[in-house]
């Protein structure tokens, strides 16, 4: 009974603390090299926050997403992936697994970081923001858009490529 009430009384209050959240800039991350990292410090830059899997059917869009970074880093864009192993346990691995994998088979040089939940009860306060406190994404390498003030501008849902028309043209918008 104690446990459940303090796990009731966890889950509140990190979703209070997701929705007292005005951006992503007020949460702080721990990088896939175990660095904290205050998403802050991207204040001024379109982001694409995708939750990423090694073991997925999407798994190929971190060639996207790459040349994606590439094309438009030196514009102000950033893609940050986090890993999560919530659909499937597609993203068994630990985060120096991860790591290795995507810079070996992908070539990733854009920010991962550490491994996180996306949803469910132990949804990450960054994931409780992004989807607006309650709804869940569904599935590997959904796409949130936000902007230079740290605001979700537009989801994407996994099924979208990350070089399509449609998600660079919004990128563009946004610039």
């Amino acid at each position: 009974m104690r446990n459940s009430i303090l796990t009731s009384s966890l889950g509140a209050l990190i979703a209070m603390s997701a929705l007292a959240a005005s951006s992503i800039h007020d949460f702080t991350m721990k990088s896939i090299d175990g660095k904290e990292t205050s998403l802050g410090s991207y204040d001024g830059k379109v982001v694409l926050v995708v939750n990423v899997a090694s073991r997925c059917g999407y798994t190929p869009q971190y060639e996207g997403l790459e040349a994606l970074y590439e094309k438009y880093k030196d514009k102000g864009v950033v893609v940050l992936g986090f890993p999560a192993n919530n659909f499937g346990s597609q993203e068994p691995g630990s985060d120096a697994e991860i790591k290795t994998f995507c810079s070996r088979t992908y070539g990733v040089t854009f920010p991962m970081f550490s491994k996180i939940s996306v949803k469910g009860s132990d949804k990450h306060p960054l994931y409780q923001y992004l989807t607006g406190g309650g709804e869940e994404v569904p599935w590997n390498f959904t796409k949130f858009l936000v902007g230079k003030d740290g605001k979700v501008i537009r989801r994407f849902e996994p099924g979208v490529e990350p070089m399509s028309a449609e998600l660079t043209a919004a990128i563009d918008k946004a610039l």
